[in-house]
């Protein structure tokens, strides 16, 4: 591929064959000091003025890449600069805001400015590449392609790999009852109804010998909400009210420290108000966990199957348990966690410093899952049908969840949403762009091979993923994978978005200012 051939016809009609290497110097040269002297921001001469040097900066990257568009066309690698350039523009516009702390505020964008910088330098190298060396762009597609059938490929085994760990060993003999632990069930609930009186009718029936259940009402709006727990007095479970969250703390978190305080048991197990018990749930969990020889455990349920028509219902719950299973989270020494439903022995997490620890961590379970991981206390399983946890979380709740939880997860770090984002669209969506590709054009044989292997092998992980989601196959996901890759990356971005510049509401309160500002030093991990 030349470089006339790249340049736009009106850009070849105005300076011909001759003049392009110069033009394309110069466009070059205004593009990387356009991402050079952005850097001065940061500077303390011009930190002083940081919002009218970020306006000035949102202007020169506008119209740097005005220039590159106007000379190259709006090319794949172009499309990738504008992609930088959009995360550019936000970075800079949370100068402008300046919603945080200026110190963080400083050290947040400093460093997002700092990755982006590199991203654009990367990218502008390949495009220098392929215009400069002449590499064929062809070639430089199948590269890519083969690339994408070796990522789809480690997926599928990693997650094949997590799957077998995951299971949870037939439980042939339990133990007596004089030698099971006791066991407290903490739920924090605030607003709900329907899904709390259910939960409790099903954890009411436990055949568990030694259980407590407390139920603390976190200052609900709605007057049903502390009714249902009161109703469920004679059966057992103790009601505990809440109190509006402390400066310093989430709400959730002071109403599981709350609970944690109260409960009575060696072992304390929490859960949301959606979770579902068998009668042998908690005996078969406990035993699980004893013979595991493990002090903390998460167990991911068994999720109701939406109707066929839910769609949407189908596409969020998957994605969010495959970035729990498909990666190999050893390497970065990060333990899959869920929320829904945890068990600790009560003395670890009273060792770690209780939730004092992570008053403003937004997952505070995944804290005490990296300190019992490290001496190998820590399991994660999903439930069997023998242990009989399921989850019924409507798409409200599945959406909200996604939004409180996504951005928190990348530690607030905006370049890793723009390079995680990059990452879920080359690996999932791109491969069926380019299968329709090489079947509308038959000529392009090797695309089509190396686009229909890939596709094929991402269609078995996400049937591996929904099956470990539902315990059953589900045939949407032969369909929807693509659909639900593409709401992810949304989720992920609306996340962002809603904790940089906007609130983030859970349980009608808003969980992201206190998250935005500088946290102290968590203890160190024993």
């Amino acid at each position: 591929m030349s470089r006339v051939a790249c340049a736009t016809p009106g850009v070849k009609a105005r300076f011909g064959q001759h003049g392009m290497m110069e033009y394309m110097t110069t466009v070059l040269g205004v593009y990387v000091a356009a991402q050079l002297l952005e850097l001065l921001i940061w500077t303390p001469l011009l930190w002083r003025v940081r919002r009218y040097t970020a306006v000035v900066g949102l202007f020169a990257a506008f119209v740097s890449l005005i220039i590159l568009v106007a000379y190259d066309g709006f090319s794949f690698l172009v499309a990738m600069l504008a992609c930088v350039s959009i995360y550019r523009g936000l970075n800079l516009w949370r100068l402008i805001i300046g919603r945080m702390q200026v110190d963080y505020l400083w050290r947040a964008t400093w460093r997002t400015s700092l990755w982006l910088l590199a991203s654009t330098f990367v990218f502008l190298l390949l495009w220098w590449t392929l215009h400069e060396l002449g590499l064929i762009a062809s070639k430089f597609w199948v590269f890519f392609l083969i690339l994408e059938l070796i990522t789809s490929v480690l997926l599928l085994i990693t997650t094949l790999k997590h799957a077998e760990s995951m299971k949870p060993n037939v439980i042939s003999e339990g133990f007596a009852a004089k030698d099971l632990p006791t066991l407290t069930v903490a739920i924090p609930a605030r607003n709900e109804t329907d899904d709390l009186q259910i939960g409790l009718e099903t954890l009411i029936k436990s055949t568990y010998p030694k259980l407590e259940i407390l139920v603390l009402d976190d200052c609900s709006t709605v007057k049903r909400t502390p009714e249902i727990i009161r109703g469920f007095a004679q059966d057992g479970v103790r009601f505990l009210k809440g109190e509006p969250p402390k400066e310093g703390w989430l709400s959730k978190n002071q109403a599981y420290q709350s609970l944690l305080e109260a409960a009575n048991g060696e072992l304390v197990l929490f859960c949301g108000a959606d979770v579902r018990f068998e009668p042998q749930t908690l005996t078969n969990i406990v035993t699980l966990m004893l013979r595991k020889n493990k002090s903390m455990m998460s167990i991911m349920p068994r999720n109701i199957l939406p109707r066929f028509m839910q769609l949407d219902a189908s596409l969020i719950q998957p994605m969010r348990y495959a970035w729990e299973v498909a990666l190999p989270r050893k390497l970065f020494r990060r333990p899959p966690v869920l929320s829904t439903c945890w068990i600790a022995k009560r003395q670890v997490l009273l060792s770690a410093g209780g939730f004092s620890a992570v008053s403003r961590t937004i997952v505070p379970e995944s804290y005490f899952a990296r300190q019992t991981v490290r001496h190998d206390g820590y399991g994660f399983r999903y439930s069997s049908s023998e242990i009989g946890l399921t989850s019924d979380k409507d798409v409200m709740d599945q959406r909200d969840t996604a939004t409180r939880t996504k951005y928190p997860q990348l530690h607030r770090r905006m370049e890793l949403v723009f390079l995680l984002t990059l990452a879920e669209l080359g690996a999932l969506v791109m491969p069926f762009l380019f299968l329709i590709v090489g079947i509308l054009n038959p000529y392009l044989s090797t695309v089509l091979a190396l686009s229909a292997g890939t596709c094929a092998i991402l269609l078995l992980w996400y049937l591996t993923v929904c099956a470990m989601t539902y315990r059953q196959p589900d045939i949407r996901s032969l369909l929807s994978l693509p659909f639900a890759a593409l709401l992810d990356v949304a989720l992920l971005n609306y996340s962002m978005l809603k904790y940089e510049f906007s609130v983030v509401l859970w349980k009608d309160r808003n969980v992201c200012i206190p998250v935005m500002r500088i946290e102290p030093k968590l203890p160190k991990l024993n």
